[in-house]
């Protein structure tokens, strides 16, 4: 089902159903959600995982916009497609869009934690961010937006139906654990700014400040390098483990990206 609250914003106009809309079918497989880097600027929401749709849908084609949307009949079996059906028909090369425009999915949460890896549309609470996709130079970058309360508005410029050719989830998927590595990520950054900011501004003051400066500055020099070492985050931080399928359970792994299929 489409959104409800959609329709109270429609009055008049025409019933769709499936046979106005024009599909790409979508095979069952498996494909690579999220981004693995985690700096300000290049990075994306994470963790990277795989996720495996062992059920063929079909997409539509184009995207529909407001009003063709909340014209969808009631009992019609068409839903927004998720974050990784979308995903999976777009690594297919299914997908297409105008630069500039934007596309709204399913899902809405800040990061993956805690994700079901079989296609479903991961709503993490009410309270997060609608994950939408932007066309730029001809591919999809992922973005969330928030709404603001009790706007029933659409947050981006039209959304992809799907119908699913299943009977309906599996009550215990295999999901992204909860909580993540956030101890693994609070010593890697320790570790970072000791290397990149700490002791570089102990060794600069060992041969260039004046005698006495690292006993009486000390603290200056630690703060400056945690500084300096957390301003690297904008750029920079290493790659992080991609979730995958191995042997039904969700396994962190650094090894070289597969491709999709």
């Amino acid at each position: 089902m489409v959104n409800p609250d959609w329709r109270t914003c429609f009055i008049g106009g025409i019933i769709l159903d499936e046979t106005q809309i024009p599909w790409v079918s979508v095979e069952p497989g498996s494909v690579l959600v999220g981004s693995d880097d985690r700096s300000i600027l290049f990075g994306g929401i994470g963790p990277r995982h795989e996720v495996n749709i062992d059920y063929s849908f079909r997409i539509s084609e184009r995207p529909l916009d407001f009003e063709e949307v909340v014209s969808i009949e009631q009992n019609s079996d068409m839903e927004i497609a998720s974050d990784s059906e979308w995903q999976l028909a777009y690594s297919r090369g299914l997908l297409s869009g105008i630069d500039g425009s934007s596309e709204s999915l399913a899902d809405s949460a800040r990061d993956y934690w805690g994700k079901p890896c079989d296609g479903r549309p991961f709503v993490n609470d009410n309270n997060c961010p609608t994950l939408i996709r932007i066309w730029k130079s001809g591919k999809a970058e992922t973005l969330t937006v928030f709404s603001k309360r009790n706007n029933v508005e659409p947050v981006a410029d039209g959304v992809r139906m799907v119908v699913r050719e299943h009977s309906g989830w599996n009550e215990n998927p295999l999901f992204i654990p909860i909580g993540g590595n956030r101890s693994k990520v609070i010593m890697e950054e320790i570790l970072i700014c000791t290397i990149i900011g700490i002791l570089p501004s102990f060794v600069w003051a060992f041969f260039n400040a004046s005698p006495g400066y690292i006993t009486e500055g000390w603290l200056n020099l630690v703060l400056g390098g945690l500084f300096l070492g957390m301003l690297t985050m904008l750029f920079w931080r290493p790659r992080q483990p991609t979730w995958r399928i191995e042997s039904d359970r969700m396994i962190p792994s650094r090894r070289k990206r597969r491709r999709d299929h």
